[in-house]
């Protein structure tokens, strides 16, 4: 007879690397993922793991008895996504990851809608800059912006952003219009994270060293500042459109405005989605339509 105890362990460990993190993935204790790990070792007669202060790998004999626990894992996952497919009603938890800004202005509203539609899930959204790790976290699916840089991820494009300059009438009327990108010197370009802003020149990447009175990490904040007349700002299409669209922001340089980004939905490579991801992968991608940027 099989015996399943520190199978779960062992190959939450093999694939964050880390008892700390297998533990946060199962939630339980990082000592009982210890204890269950150490007694599938002795039961197997087998050291699974390196273990240095610094990492966990695993051992050649680790690596193998790791396929087949995964073929196994693999295969009852499957067999619960079969009963929930029967059920054909989302339930249970999701979580995902969303950066701050545009989380809270366009995925938190989609995600509640999802909810409204199916009450039975319970959904964890984590908003935060930081580009989490999915596994060890135990993410379902996170939102990223810009240009994918982990290729170890499955990824779905949901949308574009356009990035847009602009400034407040009256700072045009008072210092002048760019029509060019060597006359951003003689502006005051308001600055968030970078000191540069991104264009495009002859169908090439061009990047400008700008500078100004205001540097803040906060969209909004540089936002409000450009609306009153301070500066020029480069900003998400999520922040400016509604000013745009008032007239309180004039946009600028369009001729060298920068291919559109990416908007993606991405999640681990070697887990196949349940019903539930699915659905809602498929209701952001229904959602996002390519007007939604010019109507935030």
């Amino acid at each position: 007879m099989f015996i399943w105890e520190g199978v779960s362990e062992f190959v939450a460990v093999a694939e964050t690397e880390s008892f700390t993190a297998a533990a946060k993935r199962l939630g339980i204790s990082t000592a009982q993922v210890s204890r269950q790990v150490s007694a599938l070792e002795a039961r197997l007669s087998t050291k699974l793991f390196y273990r240095t202060t610094r990492k966990v790998s695993a051992t050649e004999a680790g690596q193998t008895y790791y396929q087949h626990c995964r073929q196994v894992l693999d295969g009852l996952e499957e067999a619960e996504r079969v009963m929930t497919n029967l059920q054909l009603i989302p339930k249970g938890k999701l979580r995902l990851t969303a950066p701050i800004t545009f989380g809270e202005k366009v995925i938190a509203p989609m995600v509640n809608n999802f909810v409204l539609r199916y009450p039975e899930l319970e959904i964890q959204l984590n908003l935060t800059n930081q580009k989490l790790d999915l596994v060890a976290g135990g993410y379902d699916l996170a939102v990223r912006l810009g240009k994918l840089e982990d290729s170890s991820m499955m990824a779905k494009r949901l949308s574009s952003r356009t990035l847009y300059v602009c400034a407040s009438q009256e700072y045009l009327s008072t210092y002048g219009v760019p029509h060019s990108l060597s006359e951003l010197e003689q502006h005051n370009c308001l600055q968030g994270n970078l000191d540069y802003w991104r264009f495009q020149e002859r169908g090439r990447p061009h990047n400008i060293r700008i500078k100004g009175n205001i540097m803040c990490d906060s969209g909004w904040a540089l936002l409000d500042a450009a609306v009153k007349g301070i500066g020029i700002v480069q900003l998400p299409d999520y922040y400016v459109q509604p000013s745009l669209a008032s007239g309180k922001l004039i946009s600028l340089l369009e001729r060298y405005q920068e291919a559109d980004d990416g908007i993606w939905a991405i999640y681990p490579h070697n887990r196949h989605l349940s019903p539930k991801v699915r659905m809602l992968l498929d209701y952001l991608s229904e959602h996002f339509q390519p007007t939604d940027k010019h109507s935030l």
